[in-house]
């Protein structure tokens, strides 16, 4: 069952899924259900519900017990019980029936309008009656309060058969050279004809006088639409006393008050196809109206879109399950649609149980489709030229892209590429090529790093193909073809060390087995060399040397480990002899080391405590720092630390002040003893 959705109304597809052909017998139906999957989940509400080729036309009789379709080939039509879910009955026809009709309450009495001017009257038991029109017919309508039927088709008469009677009456004289449509208003049984002009004559039926005419075809023409041709009317639907739909053959539909000779409402399907059928839906205000394409459900009143379905195939009919949900339509395929639209109304009493179902699907929610809209990323955009319509209202943003619609896309697709066929065709070709290469004798091309542990990894898959216990044991993925081991047979840093202690410990049997797998590699190499030198394909398989299998003896496995553990430790004996001998070999030279400028060197303890006290934290440092008196710590009236320090005096620093200071006192002892001698002098020379 599928499940789509626009403007958050979920539309359940119920007759989505594959279908098992008629002449199968019930044996293979079961084996068929038991093996696939999708044939056991797809949801078949009424047992073969569909035509051999095409369906036509659908309707429900007025109890809802019956549901009756026309189709070909061959003309026939089907008659479905809903309170048994299967076919009741079949009938098979001289020509296709353009449209039918149900007179009474179930299917005791149908009439049927063929495409070669045949009317065929169909009773409970089968065929009735047959009679001819003069011209051929398009559609008809039943008065039921005067037995008339009214036929319309290639002529400006509208023909009248009388049941009661049982003989034709006088026809209609219209306006229009042709007349494609009609419908009778259950209310006040004003019968209305649509025309090839784009006209609505209305006539009153007790007086056989026209009544009114309404010109559709100039008021469906607004300021957007686009129209080459003439519109015509093809589909036309009363509802109540006073509205009327007209569908026309551009893609329109026209809402009319009968008191007016203007629309209330002009909505544009947008696909340029004639409207095949409208249906009214009282209970939200909606207006279903279809072409062959799209199903679009709209608010009458507004004309705001409520939402919409498009099928796979085109539409031929569509018919609304009276009081419910539930959609049926008639495609240009065998199998029929049943929709189930949970917001319409409920489902019908006789399938009750989709009330259920879609209330869990509600619960368990799925990915959305959306019909009208395609998701695109901003590559798309640059592949299509289209990043200008950035922010613009053709692009709705959502998630890591866009959302536009579906049309846009296809016409800009196939501007930006008309030769998408011929390029879709060099592809098949291609896969059909590579296919038939694949079937050929294939060569084993190893990667460049890690080739023996490869090449290993090649043998065990092997044996595991020609193992007969294939099937009990469960597959395990490849190393090789698994995308998150691809580096280890790339990057040469993963490069398998098999000389190392770890890699002959752990694998003590490798050297065995090693040494026919390097006689596999050296062939497998050559060949790779041939390989490049020739410019075609050789097609062969290399010579594979045949696999050995590892011993499983636990006692050959534990004396391999101990060889190579004496192995091992000969070798580390021969290093260390090598050691010893440079060590005997090598002179010892003291070694110097350079003091920085300004730097006096006075021994290692120094240092020593240095880097002690630069490995402490700072609040170690401080209360160091405090104990020794060149740092001090007090508060302000602020409410804030204030801190003062004193630098620390460098014993270079010292001792050059105090070279300073004798330096002083020198020149005080020199400048007295100077002093006393000139006083001695003076006082001498008095003397003298």
């Amino acid at each position: 069952m599928q499940v789509s959705s626009l403007n958050e109304v979920k539309i359940y597809s119920l007759s989505c899924g594959k279908s098992l052909p008629e002449w199968l017998s019930d044996r293979k139906k079961r084996a068929l259900q038991k093996k696939d999957v999708d044939i056991r989940r797809r949801i078949e509400l009424i047992q073969d519900f569909e035509m051999p080729t095409v369906c036509t036309t659908i309707k429900v009789s007025k109890d809802g017990q019956y549901i009756l379709a026309t189709g070909t080939y061959k003309p026939r039509v089907r008659c479905y019980d809903t309170y048994q879910l299967s076919l009741k009955f079949e009938r098979c026809l001289d020509s296709e029936v353009v449209t039918f009709e149900i007179l009474s309450d179930d299917y005791s009495k149908i009439v049927f309008l063929h495409n070669d001017r045949y009317i065929e009257f169909h009773s409970q038991s089968g065929f009735y009656y047959k009679t001819r029109i003069p011209k051929f017919g398009r559609d008809f309508s039943y008065h039921y309060p005067s037995c008339d039927l009214y036929f319309v088709g290639a002529s400006s008469e509208v023909y009248r058969l009388n049941l009661e009677q049982g003989r034709y009456l006088n026809p209609l004289q219209t306006d229009a050279a042709e007349n494609n449509v009609c419908d009778i208003n259950s209310v006040h049984g004003l019968f209305a004809t649509g025309t090839v002009e784009g006209r609505v004559e209305c006539w009153d039926p007790r007086t056989r006088n026209r009544v009114g005419l309404l010109d559709c075809a100039l008021s469906s023409v607004t300021a957007d639409s686009e129209i080459n041709s003439l519109p015509t009317i093809s589909a036309l639907k009363f509802n109540g006393a006073l509205t009327m739909a007209v569908g026309t053959s551009t893609g329109q539909v026209l809402l009319y008050d009968l008191r007016s000779d203007k629309p209330l409402l002009v909505k544009d399907h947008q696909y340029g196809l004639p409207i095949k059928s409208v249906h009214f839906q009282d209970s939200l205000d909606l207006i279903l109206s279809a072409d062959s394409r799209i199903i679009k459900m709209w608010n009458k009143n507004s004309g705001k879109i409520f939402t919409s379905l498009e099928p796979e195939h085109d539409l031929n009919d569509v018919c609304l399950y009276p009081n419910s949900g539930m959609l049926l339509t008639a495609n240009e395929t065998p199998k029929m649609g049943i929709y189930y639209i949970p917001v319409l109304g409920p489902a019908p009493r006789w399938c009750s149980f989709l009330d259920n179902l879609t209330e869990e699907l509600e619960e368990n929610p799925e990915s959305t489709v959306y019909d009208d809209y395609k998701f695109v990323t901003k590559k798309d955009l640059e592949n299509l030229g289209l990043t200008h319509l950035i922010g613009s209202p053709f692009l709705r943003a959502y998630m890591h892209g866009f959302f536009m619609d579906i049309r846009l896309y296809h016409k800009v697709k196939l501007m930006v590429n008309p030769f998408a066929y011929e390029e879709y065709r060099k592809e098949k070709i291609r896969q059909k090529i590579e296919e038939t290469r694949a079937q050929r004798v294939q060569l084993k091309k190893l990667p460049k790093v890690n080739k023996e542990l490869a090449l290993k990894l090649i043998e065990e898959e092997e044996e595991k193909q020609k193992s007969t216990w294939k099937k009990k044991v469960k597959n395990l993925p490849n190393i090789l073809t698994d995308d998150r081991f691809k580096v280890m047979f790339e990057n040469p840093d993963f490069q398998v060390d098999e000389e190392s202690e770890e890699f002959r410990l752990l694998n003590p049997l490798v050297s065995k087995i090693s040494e026919k797998r390097r006689k596999k590699l050296r062939l497998l190499e050559q060949q790779e060399l041939r390989e490049k030198e020739e410019e075609e394909e050789l097609e062969g398989k290399p010579s594979d040397a045949e696999s050995s299998e590892s011993s499983d003896d636990e006692k050959d496995w534990v004396e391999e480990v101990r060889k190579q553990r004496r192995l091992l430790q000969q070798e580390e004996k021969v290093k260390r002899q090598e050691r010893l001998k440079e060590d005997q070999q090598t002179v010892l030279t003291p070694q110097f080391y350079e003091i920085k400028a300004g730097e006096e060197f006075r021994s290692f303890k120094d240092s020593a405590t240095k880097q002690k006290l630069m490995n402490k934290t700072l609040e170690d440092r401080l209360k160091i720092e405090t104990k020794n008196g060149t740092l001090s710590v007090s508060d302000t009236t602020v409410g804030s630390k204030q801190l003062t320090f004193t630098l620390r005096k460098s014993e270079q620093q010292k001792k050059q002040q105090e070279a300073e200071k004798l330096h002083r006192q020198e020149r005080k002892k020199l400048r007295r003893s100077a002093g006393h001698l000139k006083s001695r002098h003076r006082r001498g020379q008095l003397f003298h």
